[in-house]
């Protein structure tokens, strides 16, 4: 039996589709390596969102070709983003690679491997990028086992000026309600305690497929499946977040009081050269309807500086904005050029320098509102699902409720008692920093 090895690199909508190739390679007869030393198919699935992240994927590449030439890996395989945007000059560039899939073709990794062996050299699959994803492809999580992601559409038709996402993934198509709750209790079958609801960009869940919005219909009957612990809203833009989706999370329990709420920016100027449909009005007032609903609601969100043209005072409008919302969480990246984009075209280019500044700036800022935030959960019990022990420590690592993988804080946890990895467990907090806090076991600390 022969095996495959993915890395995954970008974001965990890529991380899905790298699970459905690893489903459809193993439902083949294909076996999965735990290290690519192992394999005699590897496939990285690329990112090209950004500049730092079309590097991550050249770099990766590179590395991993020394297998290719140690003759260790028959067949290496690049698929994704990169693949969608670059094709032809991945193809001259890289000789050694055998196959190449854009963003919709990865379904068919077994045909492109059986017609590579078949004498095909290289194989590239791309274009298309508006067709419909295949329901019920099988899927390997690659996750912990009590945590599972929930792709409910592909594509986005937001068109900011910025953005080369819709050039890579295609125009906003929803999945069918039916076929979305179906994987979602098969997620929580396999033992999947959380799940994380992601698209790239979950409000409009429905909209092109039933002519409304219909995300607060879904979470909720998502709501209903037996066993599930945690659901969790990522990517999720404010300009129609409603009124019936705040309340939605206000009624159910196990739509956790967590909503991640990409704003980009402050200033209405900055905004409107971003194509955003939205205004700082409009996000204050959103964050303001969640907030009196739900008093300990944790929104949290991301931003750009160094956007073109923008001015100090603009930037400044955001940085005062930043400073009076409050958000709990929030990563700033320093705006990336990307060709093909409105706003790569556009003049007054912010200076590197200046867009490092801005973006220190506002870290600096959310570190503080940050260390205040966390210190409002001193003496407080709050439920933390478990990840990891501190070898040779009687540590263990966690994340609450409000805090979602990778992006966010941790939760350290010291006890003498043996705790299960993927147990939710109630932590009183007796510490802080920055970003993560510090506790014992609640019923340890009633003793």
């Amino acid at each position: 039996m022969r095996k495959v090895y993915i890395e995954t690199l970008g974001c965990p909508k890529n991380q899905i589709d790298s699970e459905m190739m690893l489903g459809l390679l193993s439902k083949d007869s294909y076996g999965i390596a735990e290290y690519p030393e192992e394999a005699e198919i590897i496939i990285i699935n690329t990112c090209g969102f950004i500049e730092s992240a079309k590097e991550e994927s050249i770099m990766t590449i590179t590395d991993f070709m020394t297998l290719k030439e140690e003759a260790k890996c028959e067949i290496f395989i690049v698929a994704g983003c990169l693949v969608e945007r670059y094709a032809d000059e991945l193809k001259s560039e890289l000789p050694e690679v055998d196959i190449f899939i854009g963003t919709t073709k990865f379904p068919l990794i077994v045909k492109a491997i059986e017609e590579y062996e078949s004498g095909h050299d290289p194989i590239v699959n791309i274009g298309d990028i508006d067709i419909l994803i295949p329901e019920n492809l099988p899927r390997v999580k690659t996750t912990p086992s009590y945590t599972a992601y929930l792709k409910i559409s592909e594509g986005c038709d937001n068109n900011c000026t910025y953005c080369i996402i819709p050039q890579l993934r295609g125009k906003y198509r929803s999945r069918h309600f039916e076929d979305i709750v179906e994987e979602a209790k098969k997620l929580v079958a396999s033992g999947a305690k959380e799940l994380i609801v992601i698209a790239q960009d979950t409000i409009r869940y429905g909209k092109d497929l039933y002519g409304k919005n219909r995300l607060a219909e879904l979470l909720s009957e998502i709501c209903k499946i037996e066993n599930l612990q945690w659901v969790r809203v990522m990517y999720a833009y404010p300009d129609e977040i409603d009124t019936e989706l705040i309340q939605t999370f206000a009624k159910e329990d196990k739509l956790i009081n967590y909503i991640d709420m990409p704003i980009q920016h402050a200033s209405n100027s900055v905004l409107k050269r971003m194509n955003r449909r939205t205004s700082q009005e409009q996000i204050r007032s959103v964050m303001e309807e969640f907030r009196k609903a739900i008093p300990d609601m944790m929104i949290r969100t991301t931003l750009i500086v160094g956007f073109p043209g923008e001015t100090d005072e603009e930037y400044k409008d955001l940085y005062n904005f930043i400073e009076e919302m409050k958000f709990g969480r929030l990563g700033v990246f320093s705006y990336s050029k990307q060709d093909g984009t409105p706003a790569g075209r556009m003049k007054d280019q912010v200076d590197e320098d200046i867009k490092l500044e801005r973006q220190a700036g506002i870290l600096e800022l959310q570190q503080g509102i940050s260390l205040n935030n966390n210190g409002n959960y001193m003496g407080k019990v709050i439920e933390v699902l478990v990840e990891e022990k501190i070898q040779d420590e009687d540590v263990y690592m966690g994340r609450a409720r409000f805090d979602a993988p990778e992006i966010d804080g941790q939760v350290y946890i010291n006890t003498k008692e043996s705790i299960e990895i993927g147990e939710i467990v109630s932590v009183e907090i007796n510490d802080f920093m920055e970003y993560d806090l510090i506790g014992g076991l609640a019923n340890e600390s009633s003793k």
